[in-house]
């Protein structure tokens, strides 16, 4: 089998390098992907700087990758089958019996959860070895690379909302339109809810009606919690951001039984006990999703138009656009791509 080129991390803390690796065989009950895409994200610095335990070295980051099944293991469900368009995501495979998958605490699974990145090798890589568990089919309209920030960025937004308890006229507030933000804007407004952004400066006015808001929310000018209180209160934040008192200025904008949903991995969160018990208000953290929910927000996103915003770099810059990721100058994903 001939090698293929491949971007790994060597340590933890270790640099992003192209390297040459021989290209992989599947094993049963997986397939292999020829990769046409793989969004960055965030989350890839887990595998980058070794925050999670067990992680093995070398190990390819990647968890939003989009391409093209070229062989089956063993024992692969008939529904899969060489050429098809799919996607895997941050959740490849959970047990979905045991007690912490029925509570939704999948990281506790009795039988060990799958991520792609972390527990096997990711989508920085011409080809990929994937647990048919964890696929989600591509829409043929979706380019891949439009396609591949919505396994991750756009499944986290879309499932949060879509769960929110929020219903159409209400009003929904996004705090941050960055890689996130502004997809969950776009969701919000094709959901059918009263839609404002919240925002750091008034230069992010234009983006925020670009993408449907309409109130937008000036958090160095005005006090979020007080503009959303004139506005009848919020429904739901969605809080995509990863500052702490950004979120916590929010919380007094909840309307009675109004919900701050945490998708940013902020250190600290301030709330007032007495407001949130006094309206049965409520704060939630949101993380990912199944290949089920993957798969419902890729249909959710061709048919009503919402797109991601993407800089796309070839595979040999991959640590290039890691940084500019990490760095928050992406406007607003980052996307690498395999062609040569």
């Amino acid at each position: 089998m001939p090698n293929m080129r491949a971007v790994q991390v060597s340590r933890p803390g270790g640099p992003l390098e192209l390297v040459e690796r021989p290209i992989p065989e599947p094993a049963p009950g997986s397939v292999r992907i020829k990769v046409q895409a793989c969004g960055i994200c965030h989350s890839d610095a887990l595998s980058k700087e070794g925050h999670m335990p067990g992680i093995q070295y070398p190990r390819i980051p990647g968890h939003e990758v989009v391409g093209v099944i070229d062989a089956l293991g063993p024992s692969v469900p008939p529904r899969w089958a060489v050429g098809q368009r799919v996607g895997i995501g941050w959740h490849a495979w959970h047990c979905g019996y045991c007690d912490a998958c029925r509570r939704g605490d999948f990281f506790a699974c009795q039988t060990g959860v799958q991520v792609t990145g972390l527990s096997f090798d990711g989508g920085y890589a011409e080809y990929m070895i994937a647990p048919a568990t964890g696929l989600a089919l591509i829409p043929a309209e979706l380019p891949a690379a439009d396609a591949a920030p919505l396994m991750c960025a756009g499944l986290t937004t879309f499932n949060a909302l879509r769960h929110s308890g929020a219903r159409p006229g209400d009003l929904v507030a996004v705090l941050g339109l960055g890689g996130l933000g502004h997809l969950g804007v776009q969701y919000a407004v094709k959901m059918g809810f009263v839609t404002v952004g919240i925002a750091r400066g008034k230069d992010k006015e234009p983006l925020a009606r670009q993408l449907g808001a309409s109130h937008y929310i000036d958090s160095q000018a005005s006090d979020p919690a007080a503009e959303l209180t004139k506005l009848g209160g919020a429904k739901v934040v969605l809080a995509t951001v990863t500052h702490g008192p950004a979120m916590s200025a929010t919380v007094g904008g909840l309307a009675p039984h109004g919900r701050l949903m945490v998708l940013g991995a902020a250190d600290t969160l301030q709330a007032s006990p007495f407001f949130l018990l006094s309206g049965r208000r409520a704060i939630e953290g949101w993380y990912s999703g199944t290949s089920i929910d993957a798969q419902d927000t890729l249909n959710f996103s061709l048919h009503s138009g919402v797109r991601s915003m993407n800089e796309v770099y070839p595979l040999e810059k991959a640590a290039e656009a890691y940084d500019c990721m990490m760095s928050g100058k992406a406007r607003f994903r980052a996307v690498l791509t395999m062609g040569k």
